[in-house]
């Protein structure tokens, strides 16, 4: 039976269009703390109006990575929080706090110092935390099974477009009449802004939207349930999670080592390319803001570049969708590992190497968003937002770790060898993280997705022991 694809922009490309926005409000706020703290502590660079604060390596550090301090801890409650109240008041709440906190930044760092930096980042980290979780939920609700991978990929360019405008942005904000407090300002206003299009637009399932067409409901719906053989018109239940079958499931584990690896090595490059482009190459703020966002402009393009290229070798059947995970990871982990190395060796005389090299590590690591960011959804549309929680809890672990390890390696910001190490770690990771994610990760639907499926293991057990099955007999008779 041949099925309408249902309007050809309809409301499915509005909620992923408001899942772009709301990634890339949310980035803003999230990394623009690389440029703030430059301007914050070399004023004159940028607009000496504003005040200046003597923070050593390790207070900037500390403020750097504070965010994830709170981000990892509210990953796996986020995936909760978006099963038992939905998506769309979850992300709103995320999103809204997040800005606000925002907002006391340049009100309150002037009597508590980088420790009051260090907690408003913390609370904005807490807020955020629960974002991804209901980003891969909301998908899983609203993409086609056919359009996953395109209608995905398409909301994680919101990655980069808030990174790129993190750092550019940020760098001429600071210069600008408004100082680096305007950088905080702006995270908000433009938080804000996107919380009133999500409440007014957004909907946690296509039928609970009011503006969705008939054709497309149902387009949405059929094509999600083809392999469950069920009533497309069935409210959705309440699925038990199976945590011991997750757990014990290699897929997932290759799909978490895979995030972590991806995590260690982008990182380290996002979290300190200011201060190594400043230290290293001797830039000035307003080259280095333009430049620090060059490598993540690069990644932008280089997403949509990754997107056409699925899309044509899945449609040419070139490649499986499994094969396409996996030539896209290796692309996105290997090549920087070498990158990386390459960049160490790069000193002041070769600015334009350095450049080059970043640009192009960075840029080719976008493939990482369809290598293994998606993979949640293959493995199980009913738990995404579960395995999502649970993935990025790791994931963001590991920017705590990552500048207060340059912190603790790089002592003068000036050398090259030190910053030789870091990189040379981040190789090593996303080298065997990417390993690991060849052997064991699938994109297979797996077993413990089925709603069914803790009944069934139930119903199994108790075939296979006789006595218990006996047992409850007894019981359900007596």
């Amino acid at each position: 039976m041949h099925l309408s694809k249902g309007p050809i922009l309809g409301q499915r490309h509005l909620q992923i269009f408001l899942l772009f926005l709301s990634i890339t409000v949310n980035y803003i706020a999230k990394f623009n703390a690389g440029v703030a703290v430059v301007a914050m502590t070399n004023a004159e660079t940028t607009n000496p109006n504003f005040p200046e604060y003597d923070w050593d390596e390790m207070q900037k550090s500390f403020i750097l990575s504070s965010f994830f301090w709170g981000y990892f801890v509210t990953q796996f409650p986020g995936g909760y929080l978006c099963r038992r109240f939905g998506a769309k008041i979850t992300m709103f709440i995320s999103t809204i706090g997040s800005a606000l906190a925002a907002l006391l930044i340049p009100f309150t760092v002037d009597w508590g110092g980088w420790q009051v930096y260090c907690g408003i980042r913390v609370i904005q980290g807490l807020f955020q935390g629960l974002l991804f979780p209901c980003i891969h939920a909301h998908l899983a609700a609203w993409c086609p099974v056919e359009e996953r991978n395109r209608l995905g990929a398409l909301a994680n360019t919101g990655i980069e477009c808030g990174t790129v405008l993190a750092m550019f942005l940020g760098g001429i904000i600071a210069a600008s009449s408004m100082g680096w407090p305007g950088i905080s300002y702006v995270s908000c206003a433009v938080g804000v802004f996107w919380c009133i299009l999500w409440l007014i637009f957004a909907a946690n399932t296509p039928r609970e939207s009011k503006l969705i067409s008939e054709v497309e409901l149902n387009y949405i719906e059929t094509s999600k349930n083809a392999l469950k053989e069920m009533d497309v018109k069935e409210t959705p239940k309440k699925i038990p999670v199976p945590w011991k079958a997750i757990m014990t499931s290699w897929p997932f584990w290759a799909l978490l080592v895979a995030r972590s690896a991806q995590s260690w090595g982008f990182s380290t490059l996002q979290a300190e390319i200011p201060s190594y482009m400043n230290g290293v190459l001797g830039m000035d703020m307003k080259s280095n803001a333009m430049f620090s966002a060059l490598p993540y402009f690069t990644m932008w393009c280089m997403s949509y570049v990754y997107l056409i290229l699925s899309d044509i070798l899945l449609q040419r059947k070139v490649l499986t969708l499994n094969g396409v995970r996996k030539t896209f990871n290796s692309l996105a982990f290997w090549v920087p590992a070498i990158g990386l190395i390459a960049v160490g060796f790069v000193g002041e005389d070769q600015q334009t190497l350095a450049i080059v090299l970043m640009t192009a590590n960075v840029g080719i690591n976008a493939g990482s968003t369809i290598g293994s960011a998606l993979n949640t959804i293959d493995l199980s549309p009913n738990h995404a937002g579960i395995l999502m929680g649970i993935v990025n809890t790791s994931a963001n672990f590991i920017p705590i770790l990552t500048p207060l390890l340059v912190g603790l390696i790089v002592k003068n910001e000036e050398d090259r060898t030190e910053w030789q190490i870091v990189f040379a770690i981040s190789a090593i990771v996303f080298g065997l993280g990417n390993l690991f994610y060849i052997v064991f990760g699938s994109t297979q639907l797996q077993p413990w997705d089925d709603e069914n499926f803790l009944k069934s293991s139930q119903e199994t057990q108790n075939e296979d022991c006789p006595t218990e099955k006996k047992s409850i007999e007894n019981k359900e008779k007596y």
